[in-house]
């Protein structure tokens, strides 16, 4: 399983930056959404890579031809 990480960073204006590493999908929003309520308002959101994957396209093997 890989690691996941919740990182936040409070800036000098009171703003809070949150991101989000190692949850693919749909996963991150549940993950965060008590927090992000807790917080206040959500200003911006921006998906990552990880945000368009599946638990089932991360773990398909990679298969490789050989040239003959």
């Amino acid at each position: 399983m890989p690691q996941r990480t919740l990182r936040f960073r409070i800036r000098q204006d009171g703003l809070v930056e949150e991101s989000v590493e190692g949850v693919l999908g749909e996963t991150c929003n549940k993950l965060t959404e008590k927090l992000e309520n807790a917080l206040g308002t959500v200003e911006i959101k921006q998906p990552t890579s990880e945000a368009y994957l599946t638990q089932e396209q991360e773990s398909q093997p990679i298969i490789s031809e050989e040239l003959h």
